[in-house]
């Protein structure tokens, strides 16, 4: 085998390459994809509700997963939930929730709600020309204003209508009584 001269006068560069020739390949081609998973959205699907509290106002998390067999579904939930403890999003979730609380300046907003007897229902303090502290056999009455109307009803959840003490009616005067 030889070898150029490296302390030549003539560069490489100045001399014919010599040719080479490459033998022909064929052509690629690609076979059209076929889908791992069915189009559209997958038939299963579970959602969770992470609740922190028992109020409207407490923060929730609804992550949901989807899969194509019930098994995989669930061993995705299964992965999603661990997952969402392991990096803390749980936490970080209900410190910001908090954060938030602590940074509201607002005044006197709408009552708070709750779920009484399978309905939402808003309970307001009772105004101070009634005197408020109305009880019943059963407990404090639950205040309730209808704009036009205004009533303590028996204090007693889950009775029936039977077993509840008479409603006490906002009169004229601005008092309280049973009709």
């Amino acid at each position: 085998m030889t070898y150029d001269d490296p302390f030549a006068d003539t560069s490489p560069w100045d001399q014919p390459s010599p040719t080479v020739t490459t033998p022909e390949e064929p052509p690629v081609t690609f076979a059209p994809e076929t889908p791992t998973a069915p189009a559209g959205r997958a038939p299963f699907r579970i959602g969770f509700t992470l609740k922190s509290g028992a109020g409207f106002d407490s923060e929730w998390l609804t992550p949901s997963v989807e899969g194509d067999t019930a098994q995989v579904t669930a061993d995705r939930g299964v992965e999603l939930l661990t997952a969402m403890k392991a990096v803390g999003l749980i936490d970080l979730t209900a410190k910001a929730a908090q954060y938030t609380r602590e940074q509201y300046k607002g005044g006197g907003g709408p009552t708070p709600k709750k779920f009484e007897n399978g309905k939402v229902t808003t309970t307001q303090a009772a105004p101070a020309a009634a005197g408020g502290g109305h009880t019943c056999d059963h407990g404090p009455r639950n205040f309730k204003d209808g704009g036009t109307w205004a009533a303590y009803f028996c204090g007693g959840r889950g009775l029936d209508k039977s077993q509840q003490c008479p409603p006490l009616w906002r009169q004229a005067d601005g008092s309280f009584r049973a009709k």
